[in-house]
C-alpha cells in the first residue's frame, strides 16, 4: 500500500488513512455511546418509559459535526486532484489510445509522431497522458500512482505524474469494454533520462525499419490524428505513421 512512486500517491495515501481514521473513531465512539444508552436506559432501570423531546443544540451537533467532516475529506483529496488534471507544465507528452482490447501509447515532436506498444518515461520529469478510446468506453489505470481516467471515444482526457523512482508498473483497464476486457494489460517502465533516451532513440529506428521498410506489420495511427483521418476515410486506426 505505502510504496509511493509519486508524490500524488503520498496523498492519495494520506487522504485514505485520513478517512480510516475518522471512520474508526466514528465507529469506537459510537458503539460507545449506544453501549453506554444500553446501560444506562436498560428497561429494569426504567420500568416506566419518559417521552423525550427533541435537544435543537443535540440536533445542531450531530448536523453540524459530520457535514464538517465531509466536507474537509472532500478538500483534502481535491486541492491534490486539482493539481494533478490542470498543471500545464509538463516536460514529456504522451497520447494513450485505448481499444479492444489494447492500449497504444503515442510520443510526439514537433516534427514527428510515433506509436508504440510499450510506456517509457523518464524518472523526475513529469509526464502528461493524453486518453482517449477509439471504439468503446475504457479506463486508463495506474495503480502504483493511485491514479484512474476514462478513455472516452471523442474526449481527450488527461493527468499528469512526476516518478520519484525507477521501476515498473502496471497498466489496467478498469472499465468493462467487451469479451476480453481481462487481458487488457500493459507495464509502464519508468528509467533514468539516459535510459530513456537510449530507447527512445532505438524504438524510433526500430519502427522506421520494420514499418516502413519491411511492411512487417500494420502501420500506426498518431492519437491526435486520429479522428481527422477517420473524416478523411481513412477508417483503420492502424493506417497511418508519420515522421
Amino acid at each position: 500500500m505505502f510504496d509511493r512512486p509519486s508524490f500524488y500517491a503520498d496523498t492519495v495515501d494520506g487522504a485514505m488513512v485520513y478517512i480510516i481514521g475518522i471512520s474508526i473513531f466514528l465507529l469506537l465512539g459510537i458503539t460507545l455511546v449506544m453501549l453506554y444508552f444500553v446501560w444506562r436506559y436498560h428497561h429494569k432501570k426504567h420500568p416506566k418509559p419518559i417521552q423525550t423531546h427533541g435537544n435543537v443544540w443535540v440536533e445542531l451537533t450531530w448536523i453540524v459535526i459530520p457535514t464538517v467532516i465531509v466536507i474537509s475529506m472532500f478538500f483534502y483529496g481535491y486541492m491534490d486532484y486539482k493539481v494533478l488534471v490542470e498543471d500545464e507544465d509538463y516536460d514529456l507528452l504522451v497520447s494513450v489510445t485505448a481499444k479492444k482490447w489494447d492500449w497504444d501509447f503515442g510520443y510526439m515532436s514537433s516534427d514527428s509522431s510515433f506509436v508504440f506498444d510499450e510506456v517509457v518515461v523518464p524518472v523526475g520529469k513529469t509526464t502528461k497522458f493524453d486518453i482517449t478510446s477509439v471504439d468503446v468506453l475504457h479506463s486508463f489505470y495506474l495503480p502504483g500512482f493511485r491514479i484512474k481516467q476514462d478513455a472516452v471515444p471523442g474526449t481527450m482526457n488527461s493527468f499528469s505524474i512526476t516518478p520519484n523512482r525507477t521501476g515498473i508498473f502496471d497498466i489496467a483497464c478498469t472499465e468493462y469494454c467487451g469479451q476480453y476486457h481481462w487481458k487488457m494489460y500493459k507495464q509502464m517502465r519508468v528509467v533514468s533520462e539516459d535510459e530513456y533516451a537510449v530507447w527512445l532513440g532505438e524504438s524510433k529506428n526500430k519502427y522506421r525499419k520494420e514499418v516502413l521498410q519491411d511492411k512487417k506489420y500494420p502501420l500506426k495511427v498518431p492519437v491526435k490524428n486520429y479522428y481527422e483521418n477517420r473524416e478523411a476515410g481513412i477508417e483503420d486506426d492502424r493506417s497511418v505513421i508519420s515522421f
